[in-house]
């Protein structure tokens, strides 16, 4: 039976370059106190040994981790995954994270937690306990869940919520979801759509209401009405479906909708192709995320770019930034979405 090979320790790297645990530790850790010749002593003896850092040396100082945890929604990410009709959501939260986790030193753990479980603050104590993580990401719609935000905040944890505005602890952060509807809904009136439906997500996630208000402000400031043109739906597919038949049975239909999510313009199209409704020859369409599927739709659809990565990559920076010590900005910090244009809308027909 062959023998494992012996793994180079911390202890390894402080025999070979004659110092203390302490200082290989304060070189791991990237800490200011260190004369720079014996930095580079330290550093030749690890390169060397090929001695990689375990999180445990790192944790010798006993006041970092480097472990920062992120939190996603449990049902719905399971939901998706089961179904295999997910989002990219966790690719981008994770291309986000982690590669800026790695710049500075860092990891990044994902976990899942059911927002809406009776035993959420032992689920959450139980991870920071076996983690104790630097820091904490939380996503709609933990992020706005007092009991998580109060929880971390008591345990002197910090922590950046994306997708809230909700006023307490923690960096606010968002993806401006109110300027991206009302950024796809002025592209529509400028393609000269007067009657612009619009299919709301799920109200228990903030930036619902927030796209719902761009829209509406885009759709008042051209003097353009807006009742009847808003249904409700709750990001699946089979919301999609209803809500996009509510707003096809209307006397007068919509020209052009927009929908909160992929799988809701999907369902949309497809209720409509149902219908003999041609996209864009009837009725334009405009989506929300821009996950991969819908490039590769008949046509491919126009949609708003989520910067997923982009706002977890900043979330991660403000923590590490505030765990030095450092500035942080004004909070919220809104970076912002974008449009790209594909071939699902154009002019209506009949002006």
């Amino acid at each position: 039976m062959a023998r494992r090979r012996q793994a180079v320790t911390i202890k390894h790297v402080a025999a070979d370059a004659g110092v203390s645990l302490q200082t290989v530790s304060r070189v791991i850790n990237k800490e200011p106190n260190v004369r720079p010749e014996m930095s580079l002593r330290v550093q030749a003896s690890i390169d060397k040994l090929g001695y990689v850092p375990s999180i445990a040396a790192q944790r010798m100082s006993g006041s970092r981790s480097y472990l920062i945890l992120a939190l996603n929604d449990r049902e719905r990410t399971i939901a998706d995954w089961r179904k295999r009709e997910g989002t990219d959501w966790v690719d981008q939260m994770l291309l986000g994270g982690m590669l800026t986790c790695a710049e500075y030193g860092y990891r990044m753990i994902v976990e899942l937690v059911d927002t809406h479980s009776d035993h959420i603050e032992r689920e959450l104590l139980a991870a920071i306990a076996a983690l104790q993580p630097d820091g904490v990401i939380l996503t709609p719609p933990h992020s706005q869940n007092p009991l998580i935000t109060n929880l971390l905040d008591e345990q002197k944890i910090s922590f950046a919520r994306i997708g809230s505005l909700t006023e307490g602890p923690g960096f606010a952060l968002t993806m401006d979801d109110e300027r991206a509807a009302r950024m796809a809904t002025e592209h529509l009136i400028g393609l000269g759509h007067r009657r612009i439906g619009f299919i709301a997500g799920s109200l228990e996630y903030e930036l619902s209401a927030w796209r719902v208000h761009g829209w509406r402000a885009a759709m008042e400031e051209a003097g353009l009405e807006t009742a009847d043109l808003l249904a409700e739906g709750d990001f699946s597919y089979a919301s999609g479906r209803n809500a996009a038949t509510r707003l096809f049975d209307q006397g007068m239909p919509p020209t052009a909708i927009i929908a909160s999510n992929d799988q809701m313009a999907l369902a949309t199209l497809e209720t409509g192709r149902e219908r003999g409704i041609d996209v864009p020859r009837d009725l334009s369409l405009v989506s929300f995320d821009d996950t991969p599927i819908v490039r590769f739709t008949h046509p491919p659809l126009t949609a708003v770019v989520q910067p997923i990565a982009d706002v977890v990559a900043r979330a991660v920076e403000l923590i590490i930034a505030d765990q030095a010590g450092r500035d942080v900005p004004d909070m919220p910090v809104a970076v912002p979405a974008t449009l790209v244009l594909r071939s699902s809308t154009a002019p209506p027909r009949h002006g």
